[in-house]
């Protein structure tokens, strides 16, 4: 990326795709003033109106499936049947967003012990800033921006540099859908342009999906305008193996929940949490199926793993599997950079991990596993809270019932997976706490995290 343009590259092949120009301040607030006036039309829009739109949007999307699956593997290098999975999990966003949102944002009504009668209605708020990572290039924008235009407000949204394609080709597809132009617009900006457009008065709120290091600076920037926010940041979210866990089935989804999406994804599973008395078995099956992935072009159905969306991420990486062996955790299997074109990292399983290394206290983004020994079943629900992060997490257990109390009454996260591994779906809240951020997506609740909650009374 040069001072005034973005170059995106391909990370199997390391060359050029396309490259795109950074907008002037005066271009970027010319499409903040353009997406306004979109709105103040949209949110007029009967609500049953919009989600005809949001229905067409989801047509839309499955239509150019291929040709969307293959821009994102192209860019960020995952495997080419994720990214067709994550078109799919788009198009149930739009659907699901459609038929429920009538419900969610209806007005309701209450009797008031004083006779009155009061109406709650849930107003659209105005335009929305979205600054969305690489790592889900369709999703991430989606799963904001759907619920926002359903509620009837206007979307901006700041990608990653190094998937742009995908968000101008999402904003073409949601206009070829029937969204009237500029209500969701993609601004290609540096981050100081950003600040200022935070500071401008028609941004009415701030969504920001990153780390924890770059949402505390969203924060502190929105805090200093008092616009709300809702930050999606990093995890380090621990898999719990307890003592009656079926190991066929925790082997199987660990395997797959460190890996998925290239092993690039806020809720992945990062640390297993493996008690004493399976703890052997699952470190000798779990190492065995790790080891077998194989590395290669993202878009042969063979391959396992794809190379990680950029040469830092990857060095990144590295630097944090080195000190944590530095600091006593030993490498299982993987752990080398391979040489070679593609910014490819093997699957990796640290073992021996302890609090002080990297692979205990941080967020490692990509496909390097934390396998941690817990005594017993209460220890291992100690280790898996032992952490400033809290967005996912899962248990393994034959009994159902008490693994669902524990996950009610002692995980400290907004997620818990029994019994297998999953990203997001459409029905249920997605989001965490402590580093991991705040505020909820899906599920209905981030239709009402922009919206303002107006209470109205009528005299009896």
């Amino acid at each position: 990326m040069s001072e005034r343009s973005i170059t995106t590259v391909n990370p199997f092949s390391e060359a050029p795709l396309t490259s795109y120009p950074l907008m002037s301040d005066d271009q970027m607030f010319d499409a903040l003033k353009s997406c306004h006036a979109a709105f103040d039309q949209w949110r007029l829009t009967p609500i049953e109106e919009r989600a005809e739109v949001i229905v067409r949007i989801g047509e839309a999307l499955n239509d150019r499936k291929e040709e969307f699956a293959q821009l994102m593997t192209d860019e960020v290098g995952k495997l080419l049947r994720d990214s067709r999975d994550e078109i799919d999990l788009c198009v149930g966003i739009c659907k699901w967003t459609a038929a429920t949102g009538p419900e969610v944002l209806a007005d309701e009504h209450r009797s008031l012990q004083d006779g009155r009668q009061g109406i709650i209605t849930y107003a659209p708020t105005g335009v929305i800033y979205g600054i969305q990572p690489w790592n889900f290039p369709a999703y991430q924008a989606v799963r904001y921006a759907i619920a926002n235009l359903m509620a009837g407000n206007g979307v901006l949204l700041k990608h990653a540099a190094n998937c742009t394609g995908s968000g101008m080709l999402l904003r073409e597809i949601f206009e070829s859908a029937g969204l009237p132009e500029h209500l969701f617009t993609v601004l290609t900006i540096d981050h100081d342009q950003s600040d200022a457009l935070i500071a401008h008065d028609l941004v009415r709120g701030v969504t920001m999906t990153g780390s924890a290091k770059g949402g505390s600076v969203i924060a502190k920037t929105a805090g200093a305008h008092l616009k709300k926010t809702v930050l999606e940041l990093g995890s380090n979210d621990a898999y719990l193996v307890l003592e009656d866990a079926d190991l066929d089935v925790a082997v199987e989804n660990c395997v797959a929940g460190r890996l998925y999406n290239n092993g690039e994804t806020c809720v992945n599973a990062k640390r297993f949490v493996v008690t004493d008395a399976v703890y052997d078995a699952f470190v000798e099956r779990y190492v065995a199926a790790m080891s077998d992935v194989p590395l290669g072009d993202p878009n042969a159905d063979e391959t396992g793993l794809g190379p990680m969306a950029r040469a830092d991420l990857r060095d990144e990486l590295h630097e944090q599997v080195k000190a944590s062996v530095e600091k006593g955790a030993r490498i299982a299997c993987g752990g080398e950079v391979p040489e070679g074109k593609g910014y490819f990292y093997p699957a990796t399983v640290l073992t021996d991990v302890a609090p002080g290394q990297p692979a205990y206290d941080e967020e490692l983004f990509g496909p390097v596993a934390s396998i941690i020994r817990a005594r017993d079943d209460e220890d291992a629900m100690r280790i898996a809270n032992d952490s400033r992060f809290g967005l996912g997490g899962g248990i393994f257990s034959k009994d159902d019932a008490r693994a669902v109390q524990l996950a009610k009454q002692h995980f400290d996260t907004g997620m818990v997976f029994v019994n297998h591994f999953n990203l997001a779906t459409p029905e249920m809240p997605f989001g965490g706490v402590k580093d991991s951020g705040y505020g909820r997506e899906h599920g209905g609740f981030g239709m009402l995290e922009f919206v303002n909650t107006k209470a109205i009374a009528v005299a009896a």
